[in-house]
């Protein structure tokens, strides 16, 4: 399960409380792009939208850069919208916990499962100024500690 793209950004911004595995409808090009590490899932987004009375989710702002040998291909934005495969039940879940709870949907990492590219989701809450700080200070101390029992050791 080699992790193609992740989004740093997530983990700093939000504390994740669920996370799901997701499909996500490519084109072919788009798979070899993924494959080839053209990815990039910073400043993305999940969100709903209802077709034919039945909420879908859609991966919104994440980057797919055009693939080299790819030809012909005028007319391709690489920040289109991705529709994200989950059971309905799956779907359901989320949206009672994020109208409930006033949590969002955050793309975490892309990876590849056997031959299929597949997305983990998180459910996630935002993170105030103070927690962000908090943790700034917790992984700094962290460093040190590690540096100073190497020092010690070696």
């Amino acid at each position: 399960m080699p992790v193609l793209a992740t989004n740093k950004k997530a983990t700093f911004d939000y504390k994740i409380i669920e996370t799901f595995e997701a499909g996500l409808v490519l084109f072919g090009h788009e798979v070899k792009a993924i494959k080839d590490g053209h990815v990039s899932l910073k400043g993305s987004y999940i969100s709903f939208r209802y077709t034919n009375e039945k909420p879908e989710l859609f991966l919104i702002g994440a980057h797919i850069s055009k693939y080299r040998h790819a030809g012909g291909l005028e007319n391709y934005n690489p920040i289109r919208e991705r529709k994200i495969l989950l059971k309905n039940k799956e779907i359901n879940h989320l949206l009672g916990k994020k109208e409930e709870n006033g949590l969002t949907l955050v793309p975490v990492k892309i990876y590849t499962s056997r031959s299929l590219i597949k997305m983990e989701l998180a459910l996630a809450e935002g993170k105030k100024k103070f927690d962000k700080r908090a943790d700034l200070k917790k992984k700094d101390l962290d460093r040190q500690i590690s540096t100073l029992m190497k020092r010690r050791l070696g």
